[in-house]
């Protein structure tokens, strides 16, 4: 079983949520029809910009936590190396 750690933003450099889940399709679908009232829901955060996958629930847990502690400009930074035009990964990966 593949679990995600991810980023989600309202807009190129705007607002971001890190969260991890194993099933990264129905997480960013209940992200993006606001299924729980919450950050994301508030702030309109619903892009996927960024994840990384791990084998290990643990392993992906200890990342995510590593990644809240890291400074906004360094996440930043990892969201533009892979992706720099900050496009929605959603759609790609939910078809």
């Amino acid at each position: 079983m593949a679990y995600y750690v991810y980023l989600l933003a309202s807009k190129r450099n705007g607002t971001l949520y890190l969260g991890v889940t194993s099933d990264i399709v129905r997480r960013g679908h209940e992200h993006r029809i606001k299924a729980a009232a919450g950050f994301t829901s508030r702030y309109g955060v619903d892009r996927l910009v960024w994840f990384e996958v791990h084998d290990e629930p643990l392993t992906a847990i200890a990342r995510e936590k590593e990644l809240k502690k890291w400074r906004r400009a360094w996440k930043i930074r990892l969201i533009e190396e892979s992706n720099p035009e900050w496009t929605d990964l959603y759609p790609g990966i939910a078809s």
